[in-house]
Protein backbone atom coordinates (compact mmCIF):
# COMPACT_ATOMS: atom_id res chain seq x y z
CA UNK A 1 0.00 0.00 0.00
CA UNK A 2 3.16 2.50 0.64
CA UNK A 3 4.43 1.77 -2.46
CA UNK A 4 0.84 1.93 -4.08
CA UNK A 5 0.83 -0.98 -5.87
CA UNK A 6 -2.51 -2.36 -6.74
CA UNK A 7 -3.10 -6.56 -6.19
CA UNK A 8 -4.02 -6.84 -9.80
CA UNK A 9 -0.34 -5.52 -11.16
CA UNK A 10 1.24 -7.89 -8.43
CA UNK A 11 -1.00 -10.81 -9.61
CA UNK A 12 0.41 -10.47 -13.44
CA UNK A 13 3.80 -10.22 -12.47
CA UNK A 14 4.06 -12.89 -9.71
CA UNK A 15 1.20 -15.15 -11.60
CA UNK A 16 -0.11 -15.90 -8.58
CA UNK A 17 -3.96 -15.20 -8.40
CA UNK A 18 -5.17 -12.54 -6.49
CA UNK A 19 -7.03 -14.23 -3.86
CA UNK A 20 -3.88 -16.17 -2.65
CA UNK A 21 -2.21 -12.75 -2.76
CA UNK A 22 -5.13 -11.08 -0.33
CA UNK A 23 -4.67 -14.32 1.61
CA UNK A 24 -0.61 -13.99 2.49
CA UNK A 25 -1.30 -10.46 3.57
CA UNK A 26 -4.05 -11.45 5.87
CA UNK A 27 -2.37 -14.69 7.15
CA UNK A 28 -5.16 -17.54 6.16
CA UNK A 29 -3.20 -19.71 5.29
CA UNK A 30 -5.78 -22.41 4.99
CA UNK A 31 -7.12 -20.49 1.89
CA UNK A 32 -4.11 -21.37 0.19
CA UNK A 33 -3.09 -24.99 -1.43
CA UNK A 34 -1.02 -26.52 1.21
CA UNK A 35 2.58 -26.30 2.38
CA UNK A 36 4.48 -26.07 -0.54
CA UNK A 37 2.35 -23.55 -2.51
CA UNK A 38 2.59 -21.16 0.77
CA UNK A 39 6.28 -21.05 0.67
CA UNK A 40 7.03 -20.60 -3.20
CA UNK A 41 4.08 -17.33 -3.29
CA UNK A 42 5.74 -16.16 -0.28
CA UNK A 43 9.51 -16.46 -2.09
CA UNK A 44 7.45 -15.09 -5.41
CA UNK A 45 5.70 -12.27 -3.62
CA UNK A 46 8.73 -11.12 -0.74
CA UNK A 47 11.31 -10.95 -4.00
CA UNK A 48 8.78 -8.77 -6.27
CA UNK A 49 8.32 -6.35 -2.97
CA UNK A 50 12.27 -6.60 -2.40
CA UNK A 51 11.83 -8.15 1.25
CA UNK A 52 14.27 -10.91 2.48
CA UNK A 53 12.83 -14.56 1.36
CA UNK A 54 14.63 -15.78 3.54
CA UNK A 55 13.50 -14.71 6.97
CA UNK A 56 9.84 -14.76 5.72
CA UNK A 57 10.00 -18.27 5.29
CA UNK A 58 11.79 -18.87 8.33
CA UNK A 59 9.11 -17.09 10.33
CA UNK A 60 6.39 -18.74 8.28
CA UNK A 61 8.20 -22.55 8.85
CA UNK A 62 8.18 -21.28 12.74
CA UNK A 63 4.68 -19.80 13.22
CA UNK A 64 2.52 -22.35 11.00
CA UNK A 65 4.33 -25.24 9.61
CA UNK A 66 3.01 -28.86 10.56
CA UNK A 67 4.18 -32.14 9.92
CA UNK A 68 1.40 -33.52 7.47
CA UNK A 69 -0.85 -36.53 7.67
CA UNK A 70 0.87 -37.35 4.60
CA UNK A 71 4.11 -37.41 5.91
CA UNK A 72 2.88 -39.60 9.36
CA UNK A 73 1.66 -42.48 7.36
CA UNK A 74 3.85 -45.30 7.50
CA UNK A 75 5.04 -46.84 4.47
CA UNK A 76 3.60 -50.32 3.72
CA UNK A 77 5.43 -53.00 1.92
CA UNK A 78 3.15 -53.23 -0.39
CA UNK A 79 3.61 -50.11 -1.95
CA UNK A 80 7.46 -50.89 -2.14
CA UNK A 81 6.76 -54.26 -3.80
CA UNK A 82 4.36 -52.38 -6.34
CA UNK A 83 7.11 -49.87 -7.40
CA UNK A 84 9.86 -52.49 -8.06
CA UNK A 85 10.15 -54.06 -11.37
CA UNK A 86 9.79 -58.04 -12.48
CA UNK A 87 12.37 -59.68 -11.38
CA UNK A 88 14.87 -61.19 -14.26
CA UNK A 89 16.01 -64.80 -14.42
CA UNK A 90 18.25 -66.30 -12.06
CA UNK A 91 20.71 -66.81 -14.37
CA UNK A 92 22.60 -65.20 -17.20
CA UNK A 93 21.77 -65.67 -20.77
CA UNK A 94 25.57 -66.90 -21.23
CA UNK A 95 25.02 -69.39 -18.59
CA UNK A 96 22.01 -71.03 -20.36
CA UNK A 97 23.24 -70.44 -23.81
CA UNK A 98 26.38 -72.78 -22.79
CA UNK A 99 24.56 -75.52 -20.98
CA UNK A 100 22.67 -75.82 -24.07
CA UNK A 101 25.56 -75.68 -26.17
CA UNK A 102 27.32 -78.39 -23.92
CA UNK A 103 23.95 -80.57 -24.02
CA UNK A 104 24.38 -80.41 -27.70
CA UNK A 105 27.83 -81.06 -27.84
CA UNK A 106 28.04 -84.24 -25.67
CA UNK A 107 24.66 -85.43 -27.99
CA UNK A 108 26.95 -84.32 -31.39
CA UNK A 109 30.24 -86.45 -29.98
CA UNK A 110 28.23 -90.31 -29.57
CA UNK A 111 25.86 -90.01 -32.42
CA UNK A 112 29.67 -89.52 -34.41
CA UNK A 113 30.97 -92.42 -32.21
CA UNK A 114 28.08 -94.35 -33.54
CA UNK A 115 28.49 -93.19 -37.11
CA UNK A 116 31.94 -93.70 -37.87
CA UNK A 117 33.22 -91.75 -40.86
CA UNK A 118 31.25 -88.80 -40.79
CA UNK A 119 33.40 -86.62 -38.45
CA UNK A 120 33.65 -84.31 -41.27
CA UNK A 121 30.00 -83.29 -41.15
CA UNK A 122 30.36 -83.55 -37.23
CA UNK A 123 33.17 -81.03 -37.36
CA UNK A 124 31.14 -78.79 -39.58
CA UNK A 125 28.22 -78.44 -37.06
CA UNK A 126 30.39 -77.99 -34.37
CA UNK A 127 31.52 -75.25 -36.18
CA UNK A 128 28.59 -73.62 -37.03
CA UNK A 129 27.19 -73.90 -33.19
CA UNK A 130 30.34 -72.01 -32.38
CA UNK A 131 29.62 -69.33 -34.19
CA UNK A 132 25.88 -69.01 -33.59
CA UNK A 133 27.18 -69.28 -29.69
CA UNK A 134 29.74 -65.85 -30.32
CA UNK A 135 26.80 -64.23 -32.15
CA UNK A 136 23.87 -64.45 -29.61
CA UNK A 137 26.66 -63.44 -27.00
CA UNK A 138 27.79 -60.61 -29.08
CA UNK A 139 23.96 -59.71 -29.05
CA UNK A 140 23.98 -60.06 -25.01
CA UNK A 141 27.10 -57.69 -24.97
CA UNK A 142 25.67 -54.84 -27.39
CA UNK A 143 21.99 -54.70 -25.18
CA UNK A 144 23.94 -54.26 -22.05
CA UNK A 145 25.90 -51.24 -23.77
CA UNK A 146 22.74 -49.74 -24.77
CA UNK A 147 21.22 -49.44 -21.55
CA UNK A 148 21.17 -45.46 -20.93
CA UNK A 149 23.67 -44.04 -18.32
CA UNK A 150 21.48 -40.70 -17.91
CA UNK A 151 18.12 -39.62 -17.00
CA UNK A 152 16.29 -37.28 -19.27
CA UNK A 153 13.08 -35.62 -17.30
CA UNK A 154 10.52 -33.66 -19.71
CA UNK A 155 7.51 -31.97 -18.27
CA UNK A 156 4.77 -29.90 -19.65
CA UNK A 157 1.92 -28.34 -17.05
CA UNK A 158 -1.56 -29.03 -17.99
CA UNK A 159 -2.59 -26.91 -14.86
CA UNK A 160 -0.86 -24.89 -11.87
CA UNK A 161 1.84 -27.21 -10.64
CA UNK A 162 4.79 -26.95 -8.00
CA UNK A 163 8.38 -27.89 -9.64
CA UNK A 164 11.20 -28.84 -7.42
CA UNK A 165 14.07 -30.75 -8.99
CA UNK A 166 17.57 -32.10 -7.50
CA UNK A 167 20.08 -34.16 -8.90
CA UNK A 168 22.01 -37.20 -7.28
CA UNK A 169 24.94 -34.91 -5.50
CA UNK A 170 21.61 -32.71 -4.06
CA UNK A 171 22.53 -29.26 -6.93
CA UNK A 172 18.96 -27.77 -7.35
CA UNK A 173 18.11 -28.03 -11.44
CA UNK A 174 15.01 -26.47 -10.64
CA UNK A 175 14.67 -24.23 -7.82
CA UNK A 176 10.54 -24.75 -6.47
CA UNK A 177 8.77 -22.71 -9.30
CA UNK A 178 5.14 -23.09 -9.84
CA UNK A 179 3.97 -23.48 -13.48
CA UNK A 180 1.14 -22.94 -15.13
CA UNK A 181 -0.67 -23.92 -18.43
CA UNK A 182 1.21 -22.67 -21.61
CA UNK A 183 4.41 -22.26 -19.85
CA UNK A 184 7.82 -24.13 -20.61
CA UNK A 185 9.95 -26.41 -17.80
CA UNK A 186 12.86 -26.74 -19.09
CA UNK A 187 14.41 -30.46 -19.56
CA UNK A 188 17.18 -31.70 -17.70
CA UNK A 189 19.32 -34.94 -17.35
CA UNK A 190 21.22 -36.08 -15.19
CA UNK A 191 22.58 -39.25 -13.77
CA UNK A 192 20.03 -39.41 -10.88
CA UNK A 193 17.17 -36.88 -10.31
CA UNK A 194 14.82 -36.28 -6.84
CA UNK A 195 12.04 -34.49 -8.02
CA UNK A 196 8.89 -33.25 -5.76
CA UNK A 197 5.55 -32.19 -7.39
CA UNK A 198 3.02 -29.80 -5.78
CA UNK A 199 0.25 -31.90 -7.47
CA UNK A 200 -0.41 -34.44 -10.67
CA UNK A 201 -1.39 -31.29 -13.31
CA UNK A 202 1.62 -32.38 -15.35
CA UNK A 203 2.81 -35.03 -17.81
CA UNK A 204 5.91 -36.32 -17.44
CA UNK A 205 8.27 -38.41 -19.65
CA UNK A 206 11.35 -40.25 -18.73
CA UNK A 207 13.64 -40.90 -21.23
CA UNK A 208 10.90 -40.46 -23.57
CA UNK A 209 8.46 -43.01 -21.85
CA UNK A 210 5.15 -41.56 -20.17
CA UNK A 211 4.97 -42.31 -16.63
CA UNK A 212 1.98 -41.70 -15.01
CA UNK A 213 1.77 -39.38 -11.70
CA UNK A 214 -1.29 -40.38 -9.62
CA UNK A 215 -3.33 -38.15 -7.23
CA UNK A 216 -2.50 -37.05 -4.21
CA UNK A 217 -3.30 -35.21 -1.03
CA UNK A 218 -0.10 -33.76 -0.96
CA UNK A 219 2.99 -33.49 -2.89
CA UNK A 220 4.36 -36.48 -4.85
CA UNK A 221 7.91 -37.48 -4.88
CA UNK A 222 10.04 -39.51 -7.10
CA UNK A 223 13.43 -41.11 -7.26
CA UNK A 224 14.74 -41.00 -11.13
CA UNK A 225 17.26 -43.27 -12.05
CA UNK A 226 18.58 -44.15 -15.68
CA UNK A 227 17.20 -47.73 -15.97
CA UNK A 228 13.98 -47.32 -13.51
CA UNK A 229 11.92 -44.62 -11.42
CA UNK A 230 9.97 -45.19 -8.00
CA UNK A 231 7.78 -43.05 -5.72
CA UNK A 232 9.37 -41.71 -2.53
CA UNK A 233 7.76 -41.26 0.96
CA UNK A 234 6.80 -37.77 2.01
CA UNK A 235 10.03 -38.01 4.23
CA UNK A 236 12.51 -38.54 1.07
CA UNK A 237 11.37 -35.57 -1.08
CA UNK A 238 13.18 -32.91 -1.56
CA UNK A 239 13.37 -29.59 -0.83
CA UNK A 240 13.70 -26.76 -2.42
CA UNK A 241 11.95 -24.22 -0.11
Amino acid sequence: MRAKIDISEVELRTKIRAKYLRAIENEEWDLLPGDVFAKSFLRTYGEYLGLDTRQLIDEYKRRYERPSDHELRPITPLGRDRDRGPRGPLLPPWALIGAVLIAILVVLYFVGIGSGPKTSSTTSSHTNITRGHHSRARTVVAHKRSRPTLVKLQLVPTGQVYVCLVDGAGKVLIPGVIYDTGQTIPTKSATKMLLTLGNNSVQMKVNGVSVPVAASSGAIGFELLPSSHHLLPASADPRCA
